[in-house]
């Protein structure tokens, strides 16, 4: 392996090793900080390819760094590997699950953390072949589905040596990310009261419903006085067993979203002060438990630009017909609003956002746009340059989060998009070595953006890092 193409055509010849690491995860979702199927298979795996494993990254236990090769510079591909409550899905085109309630890859990390160790291992296979100097090392990287599991990983320093980040994400379009994600806080608010016949006894009640349901209504209230970025979303986890029993215990789980930390921090203290309103209104007593956070996403546009180029270089995506009537089919059971979203917001031409899938190579034009969504990647890239790829695998109008994403993570839709993306991502490793100013730009972009605005890792010091034992090791 001498050329970038040769470092291409590795991973087609080696596509199907890949494909059955992420047809495996898919078979076995588990949920956050659980993931022990597929970090022990994917760190195996790189283990048997000569790379240096170390687990319990960060104090998680699913969390693992792989590492290849010496000196500078230090390129890190981060994986994710985690489900989502409830979307257990068949590998078809209309919705049925594999077992009611269960979990499903509805976000399609099973395709993104095995996209982004198949890139870790073909940029390692060709910085071996033409000896050129650098360290590649892959991150396994748990609960990005709401707990913050890079956070906790940035927090104990193991991201302070990197010179580059690629991650990639499993997309509608393929296009190198320019935007951002909004920062998030989650919050556990937990109401204790007192328990009476709510019939015969209710003045001796104190009920712990009373009060979440009047935090609720306060926070609905207050979506009224906030900035037009700031996005609050809450559910009840419990709310007492019995109508004729006074609750003595209720509990809510919130996110509270802004783009910057400030405003964030602001509108959390907020809603915390209705919390606590609303305990003494009724008389009741509220614990505010702090779960997890993550800071918006900088978008390096250096590496973005540089993905760009490569995916010109490569092609698009070629989709065949019956890959397009699949997704089709798909599309039939969602509603056209992401169409809209794909024109609005992302810049696809009408007639090509109406294809059920959307195999061409778009040029970023979410530069000024942010998300309303949040993502554990925003604080790695904090760290050193970042630039998240997306890449086609979902049909046009499914929802994210849904299983209409779940019904392509294990087909050759999903399988296409994903060995893409590990193309996109290596062979920019790649022009990083062997074009070093490069690199230097886009060092100098980050520096410049982190200086204007430093990085404070959310989570605060006495909260613990989640962490499980793990059965497989």
């Amino acid at each position: 392996m001498r050329s970038k193409q040769d470092l291409a055509d590795w991973l087609d010849e080696h596509q199907l090793r890949f494909t059955r690491i992420s047809d495996e995860i898919w078979d076995n979702p588990e949920l956050q900080f659980l993931e022990f199927k597929a970090s022990k298979l994917q760190a195996d795996f790189l283990a048997a390819e000569g790379f240096r494993v170390t687990w319990d990254v960060g104090g998680l236990s699913t969390a693992f760094a792989a590492e290849w090769g010496t000196g500078s510079p230090v390129i890190a591909f981060a994986g994710e590997y985690d489900a989502l409550p409830g979307l257990s899905q068949k590998d078809q085109n209309e919705r049925d699950p594999i077992q009611a309630g269960a979990p499903g890859h509805g976000c399609g990390h099973n395709l993104l953390g095995t996209g982004c160790l198949a890139a870790a291992v073909a940029f390692k296979e060709w910085l071996g072949s033409t000896g050129q100097a650098g360290t590649v090392r892959y991150y396994g990287c748990p609960a990005e589905e709401g707990g913050s599991g890079k956070v906790f990983m940035g927090r104990a320093g193991v991201f302070d040596d990197l010179d580059a980040i690629f991650n990639w994400h499993p997309w509608y379009i393929n296009s190198a990310m320019k935007g951002s994600l909004l920062s998030v806080n989650r919050y556990y608010f937990r109401f204790h009261g007192k328990s009476a016949h709510a019939a015969a006894d209710p003045h001796s009640g104190r009920s712990a419903l009373d009060a979440l349901e009047l935090m609720n209504i306060g926070v609905n209230y207050l979506r009224e006085h906030v900035p037009d970025d700031v996005r609050l979303h809450y559910s009840i986890l419990n709310g007492g067993l019995a109508p004729n029993v006074v609750p003595d215990f209720a509990e809510s789980y919130y996110y509270v979203r802004a783009i910057e930390p400030d405003t964030l921090e602001d509108v959390s203290q907020r809603v915390i002060r209705i919390a606590q309103g609303a305990a003494m209104m009724t008389d009741t007593e509220v614990e505010v438990a702090y779960k997890s956070g993550s800071t918006r996403v900088l978008s390096n546009e250096t590496l973005a630009d540089l993905q760009y180029e490569v995916m010109r270089g490569l092609g698009g995506i070629e989709f065949s017909d019956e890959e397009q009537a699949y997704a089709a089919a798909i599309n039939e059971r969602f509603g056209d609003a992401n169409v809209k979203t794909l024109i609005n917001r992302y810049g696809v031409d009408p007639q090509t956002a109406e294809q059920a899938l959307i195999g061409d190579v778009l040029p970023s034009k979410d530069k000024d746009f942010v998300s309303p969504g949040s993502s554990d990647m925003g604080d790695m890239s904090w760290f050193a340059p970042c630039s998240m790829l997306q890449t086609a695998t979902w049909a046009s109008r499914a929802a994210a989060h849904s299983w209409g994403v779940v019904a392509t993570g294990r087909t050759s839709i999903g399988h296409k998009g994903m060995m893409y993306a590990a193309k996109v991502m290596a062979l920019a490793a790649a022009e990083l070595v062997t074009s070093p100013a490069v690199l230097e730009r886009a060092q100098a972009e980050f520096r410049a953006a982190v200086e204007r605005t430093p990085y404070k890792c959310p989570i605060p010091d006495d909260v613990p890092a989640p962490s499980h034992e793990h059965p497989l090791r």
